[in-house]
């Protein structure tokens, strides 16, 4: 069977499934079982599969019909302007968390060498993004997960980022790990009450310690702005993701721990997404 029939087949397969992006998750799955790129599958649609080949991609075909997130099924996902590997101890990066990186580098002048934490690393994504634009910087990823601190170690290793980075398994509130320039954190931030009305992807694969923020949506976005208080230099920054339609309360809290607010940055979809807050 040629690699244009598999596609149609099976992005129809996922069609009867309810998957929206149905025809680009095939051609990620074949392209992935194939070990080519995408764009060189597409340039080869007439090539026969070989059997172990077909095996693979039927096997990864069966779990996108289940619903499991396209970067847990190939391992990986693109943020900024690399590749993280991911499994489901870890949330999946989103483009709006970019905002973050983007406000982080207006706060980190280029040739400075600056101390940077990131609470809730996951992935470590956010972090080593920053390590790798601001070389002369050094940070630290901080997770309450063992599992996803090793994931995060794969990360910062395939970047050789080992000796500018430390990642430690630890809780926010038992941290004491000295002082720093720049804190960013894409906290859990939503509400208890809305994680059941999640897309099926999301609320059943991907951990709940990542996406549950309590029953007001921003009680671990307190946790993380009480800590920064300490762990902040003067003058030092706080960024964070917040809910769209958080930015009020958070604002308030910022506010409440003694933080100027900076800027509120929107996503793409024009919703409030990120803060950048000031230590006084």
């Amino acid at each position: 069977m040629d690699y244009k029939t598999i596609l149609y087949q099976a992005s129809d397969l996922l069609k009867n499934f309810n998957i929206k992006n149905n025809r680009l998750d095939t051609e990620l799955m074949l392209s992935n079982s194939l070990r080519i790129s995408r764009e060189n599958l597409l340039l080869n649609l007439n090539k026969e599969i070989n059997h172990d080949e077909h095996k693979k991609f039927k096997s990864l075909l069966e779990k996108r019909t289940k619903k499991i997130p396209m970067a847990y099924i190939i391992g990986y996902k693109y943020f900024w302007k690399s590749k993280f590997i991911v499994n489901n101890s870890v949330l999946i990066p989103r483009p709006e968390t970019e905002l973050i990186v983007e406000e982080a580098l207006n706060c980190l002048p280029e040739k400075k060498s600056k101390k940077i934490i990131d609470i809730g690393t996951g992935s470590g994504c956010i972090i080593i993004s920053l390590l790798i634009e601001r070389p002369k910087s050094r940070g630290v990823g901080l997770d309450i997960s063992k599992n996803a601190i090793k994931v995060a170690k794969i990360n910062a290793k395939l970047q050789q980022l080992n000796n500018r980075i430390k990642f430690i398994n630890s809780d926010v509130d038992k941290y004491n790990g000295g002082k720093y320039d720049l804190v960013v954190s894409n906290p859990p931030y939503i509400k208890k009450t809305k994680i059941s009305r999640l897309e099926e992807d999301v609320k059943n694969f991907e951990p709940k310690s990542a996406l549950d923020g309590g029953y007001s949506g921003y009680s671990k976005i307190e946790k993380v702005i009480k800590k920064s208080v300490n762990l902040l230099k003067r003058n030092g920054n706080l960024i964070l993701e917040i809910g769209y339609d958080q930015v009020h309360s958070v604002s308030y809290l910022l506010e409440k721990y003694g933080f100027y607010i900076n800027k509120i940055s929107k996503d793409l979809s024009k919703k409030d997404r990120c803060i950048v807050g000031k230590k006084n």
